[in-house]
């Protein structure tokens, strides 16, 4: 048949069609789908953020500062903000993110109680797209499961005092050691920053360490049974945090002797009950470890959801403070 203007049309639009099908098939679009890193699309904003933050509990005076730094930022951003307080236990966290993936919020932020058992949970939320940040304790998984820690070094800390207690004991005395909980992140930087400076004082011994889980009662507690087991021998305290160490110094008043003169005592945290208890002189070094994470982690939680580059970790700038230091610095401490 021959084509004419008036016939070839219908062999135009059929061709067409075609096209169209064979393109369908190949799965390719018709127009470029929009990237999230399309420069065009608009970013989000505080206000526009879904926010899940798995707190695992309020065991001292510096949960109680990390927490508020987190709550009192998100409001003062706009951002909304869903907390849950796991009272000290694992599986309330972990119910926790369950709980914050099935609301698809835009960013998990967790305090994990113990290093490990994250995985499992770590993974399901990966698979919902939903990044987690680790703020001020680091879990045990690969680094692929979360974006970002923001938070101390803990073995630098516990570095930090044994040298301190290098310079209060001249190198010798026999130290008992309250630990923070068991296969957290901090107590087990702090144990092994505070042995890795020892190891070079053979004349400085740990005569005992046991685990006091960062709390004021149970610091007194293990005290009070160093101080029955060991009584006088005991030259001095290292204390994974001040809350323990506040136990302790209420167990050695009460068995009679003097914390900070007949029993010298450091602690980590430099919170405002050590600085109490420096300005007293009852404890004779506190090592910061800044609680105030609020603006630092919401901060990192906008760069994220609007997938702009991050720091794998985030470290804290720390000091090292020392009873001279109590009067002056009290009035203008923030936690």
């Amino acid at each position: 048949m021959k084509l004419t203007p008036t016939n070839y049309l219908p062999f135009i639009v059929i061709i067409g069609l075609a096209m169209q099908v064979v393109t369908a098939c190949l799965g390719q679009p018709a127009a470029p789908l929009p990237s999230q890193d399309d420069p065009t699309l608009a970013k989000k904003s505080y206000k526009d953020l879904i926010v899940g933050y798995a707190q695992l509990g309020d065991e001292s005076e510096w949960r109680t500062a990390n927490t508020n730094s987190i709550k009192k930022e998100a409001e003062r951003l706009g951002v909304e903000l869903m907390f849950s307080d796991a009272q000290q236990k694992q599986e309330n966290q972990i119910k926790a993110v369950r709980a914050f993936i099935a609301h698809q919020v835009d960013v998990i932020g967790i305090s994990p109680i113990v290093e490990t058992g994250w995985e499992a949970v770590f993974q399901e939320a990966k698979d919902a797209g939903i990044p987690i940040i680790l703020v001020d304790r680091r879990a045990d998984v690969p680094e692929d499961l979360y974006v970002t820690y923001i938070g101390s070094d803990f073995a630098e800390e516990g570095e930090k005092s044994a040298r301190v207690m290098v310079d209060l004991l001249a190198g010798q005395g026999k130290i008992v050691e309250l630990m923070g909980t068991i296969d957290s992140a901090p107590a087990k930087g702090r144990y092994e920053g505070f042995r890795k400076v020892l190891a070079d004082y053979p004349e400085m011994q740990i005569i005992a360490s046991k685990p006091a889980d960062f709390t004021q009662a149970k610091g007194k507690e293990v005290m009070e049974e160093f101080l029955q087991q060991y009584g006088g021998d005991i030259d001095a305290v290292y204390a994974h945090n001040d809350d323990m160490a506040i136990g302790a110094i209420s167990a050695i008043e009460a068995y009679g002797l003097k914390p900070g003169h007949d029993i010298k005592i450091v602690s980590i945290d430099a919170a405002r009950i050590a600085f109490e208890a420096m300005r007293e002189g009852k404890l004779n070094a506190t090592i910061e470890c800044n609680p105030l994470l609020g603006p630092g982690f919401f901060d990192l939680a906008l760069k994220v959801v609007n997938n702009e580059p991050v720091p794998k970790w985030i470290k804290s700038d720390e000091d090292v403070f020392l009873p001279h230091q109590a009067a002056e610095l009290m009035p203008i401490r923030e936690y």
